[in-house]
């Protein structure tokens, strides 16, 4: 028996095919009621959080010109809610003026920011800041807690650290590992990625950001891809190399995250070309509250 469907019949079905499609796609992309201003995945709480790392040489850009500014106005366009930085002085020398870049790029933001001094040395007078280098995490959220640890290293190794910060994201905890690897000693990688995996609670939405000094196919990445995803991997498109600036050949930048913290668009900045002799690294990711996991 053949039947007929007015064109109210066929507009109310069509209506409700879509509605049926559009509530598919957006619970294949977990977005479904999350926004940047909060909502739940499943039954979970979930936030969209911006985060970026970025080896900012000091604030030295291709040119050798220190400028602060223009780190914080990479920043600010990106939109990054939360940075890891590397290669951060603090009081250092007078290639950058003995500043306390932390703090100055915090005041230019209007972020929090905790530091981890890897290099920590006496001051050059009585009275005076120590001389410090490491790394940092800048928020627009609030951090609620923090640490620094020195990873291992062999004697003729400078001092390398995973910096840790508990950021409070309207309700939701997100932790944020930042670290910056040997340079010059894979033997010093492999160990220190074996120390980070180790630390990681993959029960916690958690982002790891660094300058990990090797390339994707190394053993101490292996490393951590057992552990973590990678957010390039999973989200970005074509080959994210970051390093050197003038004309990228490598990818030593990088983004991780466990299951409750998933990356949904990850991306180079090229742009920033001008801002430091690494290109920065942003992936939007959507973190669900550890609980119920």
């Amino acid at each position: 028996m053949k039947t007929s469907l007015t064109f109210g019949s066929w507009l109310t079905r069509g209506v409700a095919v879509a509605a049926l499609v559009l509530a598919a796609v957006l619970q294949m992309t977990g977005a479904a009621d999350a926004s940047s201003h909060g909502g739940n995945v499943n039954g979970r709480a979930a936030r969209v959080v911006d985060v970026m790392t970025f080896n900012i040489h000091h604030g030295a850009g291709a040119s050798g010109l220190v400028d602060l500014e223009r780190v914080a106005e990479v920043v600010r366009d990106s939109g990054a809610d939360v940075v890891g930085l590397q290669e951060v002085d603090r009081h250092y020398s007078a290639r950058s003026g003995w500043v306390d870049q932390a703090t100055a790029l915090a005041d230019l933001l209007g972020y929090e920011v905790v530091f981890g001094a890897n290099i920590d040395r006496d001051p050059p007078a009585a009275g005076q800041p120590r001389i410090q280098y490491g790394t940092a995490i800048l928020s627009r959220y609030p951090i609620v807690d923090w640490s620094n640890t020195w990873l291992s290293r062999s004697p003729n190794q400078e001092q390398r650290g995973l910096l840790e910060a508990e950021i409070d994201v309207r309700g939701t905890r997100l932790t944020v590992l930042n670290t910056h690897l040997a340079a010059s000693s894979q033997t010093d990688r492999i160990a220190q990625t074996a120390e980070i995996a180790a630390a990681v609670d993959p029960r916690k939405p958690t982002v790891l950001v660094g300058d990990l000094n090797a390339l994707p196919d190394a053993p101490e990445i292996a490393t951590l891809n057992g552990v973590l995803t990678d957010a390039w991997t999973a989200s970005g498109r074509g080959d994210g190399l970051t390093y050197p600036v003038d004309v990228p050949k490598s990818r030593i930048d990088y983004i991780y995250t466990t299951r409750s913290a998933k990356p949904m668009r990850t991306r180079v900045l090229t742009a920033a070309s001008d801002a430091s002799d690494h290109l920065p690294v942003v992936s939007r990711l959507l973190v669900k509250d550890r609980s119920g996991q």
